[in-house]
């Protein structure tokens, strides 16, 4: 309650802001959404049927000298049980009915950031906050943050798609560089005997792309490098109910992710495509930060492959990931994955049901583990 309180006497200063000096924006969305998710693991069938809920609301201020505030409030956790669980459904702000009793819509700052556009044509700026990141539109995050599985938009729905951090942005020839500096683990383990704590335990990151446009053609190569230690994290996709969210797949490491993504207009198709390389070695610093981790060798690289196509109101793509962890004994984890969409606009309601095919093999020199999941959905969303 307190919190709704907070947020609403925060609103109801920016809503005194001088019309001549500042313009305050509110908006925002609500959705229900029916999920039916197949999943298939050792050969044993797992089907289930869920109902969830999701609230966002938008508050933008744009002020003179070119200052700007931005804000999305929703609900910041997935549904977990008393143990810590992750319930079927959870994550990306949505909220799963009644599952094991621990239904509660909390609200927070999913984004929010501030910063100022300047220049005469207005491409230079900084923004620092909670920083969006439209991951589901670049995978060079979910490659970087979850180079196991990258596949099925995890940092939109585990990360909550931000990053707390510094952008900075500003034309440099015929194209757009952008840069952004973030914190991914933000420890907080004292200076001890070991190595990989102190003053720079935490794990941040550097983030470039250089946009450049020509015609209906773009190209933007990115490069994603750690530049002190952070984990890597694995995401058990096909559980219903996943214990491991949120666990480190290899810890206390400096990863680099480099790549481009390309886009073409052809008629009314767009047409996009993207491709990321990564890759991890080192040894998992000896430091309280890492628990029985320290000392770990690590050794693994991997890719992503996205094709790309939307025509009006359709959506699609495809993507190939093979990553191989030689950090013990070898392993190699190939993932396919197929989203597919349609919006149907009526009146101020949009519906959009969506498929979400998963396939996932981890081949060792004992055995390959092959798993499936099917997501077929229906998301009602209404914009205000």
């Amino acid at each position: 309650m307190k919190k709704m309180l907070s947020l609403a006497a925060m609103f109801a200063v920016l809503s005194y802001a001088s019309t001549a000096s500042a313009e305050v924006k509110f908006g925002g969305d609500v959705s229900v959404r029916v999920r039916e998710v197949s999943n298939e693991k050792a050969n044993e069938a797992k089907d289930n049927i869920s109902y969830a809920y999701r609230t966002r609301l938008n508050v933008s201020g744009d002020f003179e000298g070119g200052y700007i505030f931005r804000a999305v409030i929703s609900n910041e956790a997935p549904n977990v049980t008393s143990t810590g669980v992750v319930a079927l459904g959870g994550g990306g702000g949505f909220q799963t009915v009644g599952y094991g009793n621990t239904e509660l819509y909390t609200f927070g700052a999913t984004q929010l950031y501030f910063g100022r556009f300047y220049g005469d044509s207005g491409g230079s700026h900084y923004l620092v906050g909670r920083l969006p990141l439209n991951s589901s539109n670049n995978p060079v995050f979910d490659l970087h943050l979850y180079p196991s599985n990258p596949l099925d938009v995890p940092t939109s729905t585990f990360n909550n798609d931000r990053l707390f951090g510094f952008n900075y942005g500003t034309k440099i020839g015929s194209g757009d560089l952008n840069a952004v500096i973030g914190v991914f683990d933000n420890l907080s383990a004292g200076n001890t005997a070991g190595t990989g704590d102190g003053l720079l335990n935490d794990g941040y990151a550097v983030s470039i792309a250089y946009k450049i446009k020509a015609g209906d053609f773009t190209l933007e190569p990115q490069v994603l490098t750690a530049l002190t230690h952070h984990d890597t994290i694995t995401q058990n996709t096909f559980s219903p109910t996943s214990a491991s969210y949120g666990t480190p797949w290899h810890q206390g490491i400096a990863p680099l992710t480099i790549g481009a993504n390309v886009g073409a207009l052809v008629s009314d198709v767009k047409l996009g495509f993207s491709g990321f390389y990564t890759s991890g070695k080192g040894t998992t610093p000896t430091s309280t930060n890492f628990g029985a981790g320290g000392g770990s060798n690590v050794d693994y690289s991997g890719y992503l492959l996205r094709f790309k196509a939307e025509y009006g109101q359709f959506l699609a793509w495809y993507d190939l990931n093979k990553t191989t962890d030689k950090s013990a004994a070898t392993t190699d984890y190939t993932n396919n994955f197929v989203w597919v969409q349609y919006k149907i606009p009526s009146g101020k309601v949009t519906f959009q049901p969506t498929l979400r095919y998963l396939t996932s093999n981890k081949h060792t020199a004992l055995a390959d583990t092959k798993t499936s999941r099917l997501r077929s959905e229906v998301v009602a969303t209404l914009t205000f």
